[in-house]
C-alpha cells in the first residue's frame, strides 16, 4: 500500500465511522496492509488486494468473547 491509499483509508474510516480517533497505520515489514486504531487500542488490519488491475481492500477484525460482555 502508498502512504497515500493508507491516508485515505484514514479518513474513510474516520468519516464512515464517525470517530476522528480511529488511526490507519502501515505495518513494519509488509506492504499489503496496513493496521486500525482507536486510540492505542489495535482493532485490526486492512488487507490489499490486487486482481487483474483492480485494486481492494478487505478490513479484518477479531472480536474475543470477553469483549462482548462489556456491551
Amino acid at each position: 500500500m502508498t502512504p497515500e491509499e493508507i491516508k485515505k483509508l484514514d479518513a474513510y474510516f474516520k468519516s464512515v465511522f464517525g470517530n476522528e480517533q480511529l488511526a490507519v497505520k502501515p505495518r513494519p515489514k509488509k506492504t499489503d496492509s496496513c493496521e486500525v486504531y482507536k486510540g492505542d487500542e489495535f482493532l485490526g488490519v486492512i488487507y490489499l488486494d490486487e486482481d487483474e488491475g483492480e485494486r481492494s481492500f478487505s478490513f479484518s477484525m477479531a472480536i474475543l468473547d470477553i469483549d462482548l460482555d462489556t456491551v
